[in-house]
This record gives C-alpha cells, sequence and structure tokens, in this order.
C-alpha cells in the first residue's frame, strides 16, 4: 500500500511501541488502514519463524499484541474521523488499552499472512470498543475486542 498507515501519523516521541511502533527497531511493526470498500480498518501482518508457538503454528501472545494494537491504531483513526479532523493534527489523538480480549478459534498457521478486520462497535469521546477478526488463509482463527482509552492532552512525553 502506497498511503501512510494509521500509525505512520503517530508522533516521534509515542511511536515506540513493540506492536506498531515506527521507532521500535525489534517490534513488529503492524500497520493498519482504512478499507476503501467498506467500514472496516484493515492490516496485514506476517509472523516471523520466531513467532512459533508449536512447529507450524502462531504463538498466540503474537496474536493479542496484533489485535491490541489493530484496535487502538483503529480507534485513533476513529476519533480523528469523527471529529472531522485529518490524521496527525494537534492535538494529538492516541489511545491506550483500556482492555483486550482475544479468543482463540483455531490454531494460527505459522509462514503466512494474517489479515485483521477491524470495526468499530461503541464510540464516545474518551472510550473506542474495536472488535476485531483475524484470518489466515480466509480461515477465521481468532477474534478480538479492545476498549481503547484516549489519552488525557499533555499526558503524552514531548520532544
Amino acid at each position: 500500500m502506497t498511503k501512510k498507515a494509521f500509525q505512520d501519523y503517530y508522533p516521534e516521541e509515542t511511536s515506540y511501541c513493540y506492536g506498531c511502533g515506527r521507532n521500535n527497531d525489534d517490534g513488529l511493526h503492524l500497520k493498519s488502514y482504512w478499507d476503501e470498500n467498506s467500514e472496516e480498518s484493515i492490516a496485514v501482518y506476517t509472523p516471523r519463524p520466531e513467532h512459533m508457538a508449536l512447529p507450524g503454528y502462531v504463538y498466540g501472545g503474537l496474536i493479542a499484541s496484533i489485535i491490541d494494537c489493530h484496535g487502538t491504531g483503529t480507534a485513533a483513526a476513529a476519533a480523528y474521523r469523527a471529529a472531522g479532523r485529518d490524521m496527525g493534527t494537534k492535538p494529538d489523538l492516541r489511545f491506550v488499552t483500556g482492555k483486550l480480549s482475544v479468543k482463540y478459534l483455531r490454531p494460527t498457521p505459522l509462514g503466512m499472512p494474517l489479515t485483521l478486520k477491524g470495526k468499530v462497535a461503541e464510540q464516545k469521546e474518551r472510550k473506542i470498543i474495536i472488535t476485531q477478526e483475524l484470518y489466515a488463509n480466509d480461515e477465521l482463527c481468532a477474534t478480538g475486542e479492545v476498549i481503547a482509552i484516549l489519552l488525557p492532552e499533555g499526558a503524552m512525553p514531548s520532544k
């Protein structure tokens, strides 16, 4: 994709998240986007060999991590959209995880792209609930819900 991901709009000083931070050299670098054909957000991530639980299958903690980061990224994008603002405009709208729940439906195969699809289930001023589905080879492997909480202005580190 050539357009910027939600996470690409995060301020430099807050872009160190293990799951989606562009400034974390050892991180996953998850990238989330709006699906142009629906109201869903989309992210595609291919697990690396070190993300193995058992031979051939993805570690559940990795699945939780990408559901978490896709959820908070989608919440930020939804908040900007609801405010009629472009992502990256000031003041920054950054969300943290208030609650994360994951339901593992089947073992998730390693060695192929995983597709996350997120939807805004509920949106309030400071809290947004994102529901998600995780697919491998078009097969639903996990579902998740992230309750994302808006960081108050001034709570983010400054340069």
